[in-house]
């Protein structure tokens, strides 16, 4: 089921048919086909097109009508899309394998139209695994596997990080910086900002408005052509940035875990959410989110912003030309107001809600999140190297690292283990990288090595029947769990695949959270051990005896453990065992 808000320009493309160019209040957006379409992942609107990305890993690309005298075309590049992302200029897709296809002016200038494999460009070809893509106004932006940031496009003003006189743009991607953890940008920005590890926050672009945020003394400097570390960043964690025309925004959470709004750049362009222009990052007051509006999410366009709070307000305020404050009229709002929403389907779930800001385009949507499950929880995871302690060679040269944990519990012990060196050392680069993402996911990627890797190692059997080898296998325990007076030992890669509080203790880049942890003493042995062997199978065991203090109890575990997004619903499936459980006892 889809649920789809939108307001503002609605031409170049036509998104609504038989709605007027300026759609001034928000309306129910409804496809052509609907049955036909299956829920709603991502939306990302520039000036080339609206992409609307399907939980299927499909997508529908509403292209502008100046490019062809169709209303809308399916993208036909891949099927398997994990994310898409729109510029000014720019369009890119980032599918479940980590690659990157692209298409533009400055992405490809011999054909522009024409969707282009931009990852593997990347020289390092032991970098070209791609987490996350960001959308500038003519530049995109990359995040590899390993951490680092890489920029493709236009450099007209330095937002790749390099001199924009001897390098004004560029068709292969170029290493901006390492050790990065988020990219922001947006799809009308010239200017990028680059977080590190040590929560560190480094910026370059067009700074004409003071949007990159550096203060007074950067003012007269239009363009930053170096990244530099912004010294000034308000108390807490960075949430998100989100980049305009001629400002930012800035979500940040303080040690009370209350969220604020910063922003940056020209107020007369009206997307500061203030009268006043400010060349470092300062708090955006309103009582509309100070008070009982804890910020979900934010927005923001050309010079237009969205902010969506827990209480299922929508704040906007700026540029209103197109009716894309969904206010009714075309004033511009220098201060954040409230408007009126239409009735949603799944208000009880505000927090699955999204929201975009197009070009003249705003849109809210229901996305529930994916379902965890443990194939994929295991090729992210072999994409991040933080815990790899095994090296293979590939037969180009090439090294690529592993978890020997994760092997050994999936082939075998060390004599498996050097079978599938020697299978390495006769592969290819993009061979071996397919045979660790089928040994990982015991899924088909391609049929022919799967069939000889299959047989040597007899894959055949369901990763949760695999993973649950590890419960008992003590030498692997590298984590101890207290609760009351015993002990439990988890290996961290089980904990990071299942587990989002230890994931973020574990690999965060940003800070610490062991703090948030629960005294676990308020759970007994016996719910305990339900989310032990839960955490490893995704199972519960059949001789557990449910009642209704565990099920209570689970709750609150599922909470300390940040188990939410696990599938299926261990709660649930709790709750299903205790009835049955009591309907056959009567």
């Amino acid at each position: 089921m889809n649920e789809i808000i939108f307001f503002g320009l609605n031409q170049k493309p036509k998104l609504i048919q038989n709605k007027p160019d300026r759609i001034k209040k928000p309306i129910q957006f409804k496809f052509e086909n609907e049955k036909q379409i299956k829920q709603i992942k991502q939306i990302s609107s520039g000036n080339l097109g609206t992409i609307f990305l399907f939980k299927n890993g499909k997508a529908i690309e509403y292209l502008n009508e100046e490019d062809s005298n169709q209303n809308h075309e399916k993208i036909q590049i891949e099927e398997n899309i994990q994310k898409v992302t729109v510029g000014y200029q720019n369009e890119a897709i980032l599918t479940k394998e980590g690659n990157v296809f692209a298409k533009g002016n400055d992405i490809n200038s011999k054909n522009p139209k024409e969707f282009i494999n931009i990852s593997s460009l990347i020289e390092d070809t032991n970098d070209r695994i791609i987490e996350d893509i960001v959308s500038g106004a003519n530049s995109i932006y990359l995040l590899t596997s390993n951490q680092n940031a890489y920029g493709i496009g236009s450099n007209h003003n330095g937002q790749l990080g390099f001199d924009c006189e001897t390098l004004k743009e560029t068709e292969k991607p170029i290493l901006m910086m390492k050790n990065v953890s988020k990219i922001f940008s947006g799809n009308c920005s010239f200017h990028v900002f680059l977080l590190n590890s040590n929560q560190e926050l480094f910026v370059c672009g067009d700074n004409e408005y003071g949007q990159l945020g550096l203060g007074e003394s950067t003012k007269e400097e239009t363009n930053i052509q170096k990244l530099i570390q912004i010294q000034n960043i308000p108390k807490g964690e960075i949430i998100d940035i989100q980049c305009g025309y001629s400002h930012s925004i800035m979500l940040i959470e303080d040690e009370n875990e209350n969220r604020k709004l910063y922003s940056c750049g020209n107020y007369e362009l009206n997307g500061l959410g203030k009268n006043e222009n400010t060349y470092e990052f300062t708090e955006i007051k309103s009582s509309l989110f100070e008070n009982d509006g804890y910020i979900i999410e934010i927005s923001i366009g050309f010079s237009h912003s969205l902010i969506l709070t827990e209480k299922g307000k929508m704040v906007v305020f700026g540029y209103n030309f197109y009716g894309e404050l969904g206010t009714g009229d075309t004033e511009y709002q220098l201060n954040p107001i409230q408007i009126k929403l239409p009735e949603l389907r799944f208000n009880e779930e505000i927090s699955n809600y999204h929201i975009l800001c197009g070009d003249g385009k705003s849109f809210l949507y229901y996305s529930p999140p994916p379902f965890s499950n443990l194939e994929e929880d295991l090729i992210k995871l072999f994409r991040r190297k933080e815990f790899c302690n095994i090296s293979f060679k590939t037969e180009n040269g090439d090294i690529i690292s592993a978890h020997k944990l994760i092997l050994q519990t999936i082939i075998g012990q060390d004599d498996q283990i050097e079978n599938l060196k020697e299978i390495i050392s006769t592969k290819s680069t993009k061979e071996s990288n397919q045979i660790f993402e089928m040994i990982y996911s015991n899924r088909i990627i391609n049929p022919k090595l799967y069939e000889e890797i299959e047989i040597e190692f007899n894959l055949f059997g369901l990763i949760e029947e695999k993973m649950k080898e590890l419960f008992d296998f003590e030498n692997e325990k590298d984590f101890i769990i207290e609760r009351k007076e015993k002990q439990y030992k988890f290996p961290k890669l089980i904990l990071i695949m299942r587990s989002e509080l230890y994931r973020e203790m574990f690999l965060s880049v940003t800070k610490d959270k062991s703090n948030k942890v629960t005294d676990y003493s308020k759970l007994s042995e016996e719910s305990f051990q339900i989310l032990e062997y839960w955490i490893y199978s995704n199972q519960i065991k059949d001789d557990i005896q449910i009642t209704q203090e565990i099920i209570n109890e689970i709750e609150i575990g599922i909470d300390y453990f940040q188990l939410n997004q696990t599938y299926p619903n261990l709660l649930d499936l709790l709750i299903n065992k205790f009835n049955n459980q009591n309907q056959n006892s009567n």
